[in-house]
């Protein structure tokens, strides 16, 4: 993906839905450093390539940025459509080996190569309504058949390294990673958390959610607990139904009688 023009680079989304979106994403990159509390704070917006039009910027952008923090913390606001390969996994790797925690905030687009980036956060927080895309390795092709078979060669040896990437930080299997830049898989803030991805999704929660007291599960214990309750062996005992009685009359000779009461 080096060397083309702008309209062709969006030409190779094969989901074109969310070009015109991508277009409208400002040309910005700046880094300030707060020697205060330890921090530097770089934005990366827009398209990531020394060869990409006038307004790009490169890996040796990022680099030079680095080198100012020194051993500060990072954080890295990333809104991107991507750009070229060879600068992003450059990237990826100059912040891999930065001495301070790197936390990377996508607040609208982690694209192509820019995804590739967000993979070096030590903490990636995809931002509310932001996306995630990764696809396979591209570019623009002029020449005969044996130039463009080694051109595929090196965009699958290419891929392979991308791949690697990916499964620095994901719960996917290696297979599933390859079939979804295949694809060209584009996935919510949400999604990117349970694909291991991101690290968390700006407002939501770690908790667990409550489950419903009604659920099948909780039913079928409390019929068990009845069950038990009902068993000959805890039930409780009844009383005995009342006696029944007869009456006798005893004559004390004295001219008083008393009334004799037999139970059975």
């Amino acid at each position: 993906m080096r060397g083309i023009n702008r309209d062709d680079f969006y030409k190779i989304f094969k989901n074109q839905s969310h070009v015109e979106k991508l277009k409208e994403i400002p040309q910005k990159f700046n880094a300030v450093h707060d020697e205060e509390i330890k921090t530097s704070e770089i934005t990366i917006y827009g398209v990531i390539g020394a060869s990409w039009w006038n307004e790009s910027f490169s890996a040796n952008d990022i680099d030079e940025a680095i080198k100012a923090a020194g051993t500060n913390d990072i954080i890295i606001n990333l809104n991107s459509p991507g750009g070229d390969a060879f600068d992003g996994i450059a990237i990826f790797n100059r912040l891999k080996r930065h001495e301070g925690k790197v936390t990377i905030h996508v607040d609208g687009w982690a694209c192509s190569a820019a995804s590739v980036i967000a993979m070096a956060a030590d903490e990636l927080i995809m931002e509310l309504g932001s996306m995630f895309m990764y696809h396979e390795a591209s570019n623009i092709v002029w020449g005969t058949k044996t130039e463009m078979r080694k051109e595929a060669d090196i965009l699958e040896e290419l891929e392979e390294g991308i791949i690697d990437i990916y499964m620095t930080k994901t719960n996917l299997s290696r297979e599933e990673v390859r079939a979804n830049l295949d694809a060209e898989t584009w996935i919510s803030a949400k999604k990117a958390v349970e694909h291991g991805f991101a690290d968390k999704a700006a407002g939501g929660t770690d908790e667990d959610p409550v489950e419903p007291i009604n659920t099948i599960e909780n039913k079928q214990q409390i019929m068990n607990e009845l069950k038990n309750i009902l068993k000959p062996n805890n039930q409780i005992q009844e009383p005995d139904p009342p006696s029944s009685t007869t009456s006798t009359v005893e004559d004390n000779g004295n001219g008083s009688f008393n009334l004799l009461k037999k139970w059975r």
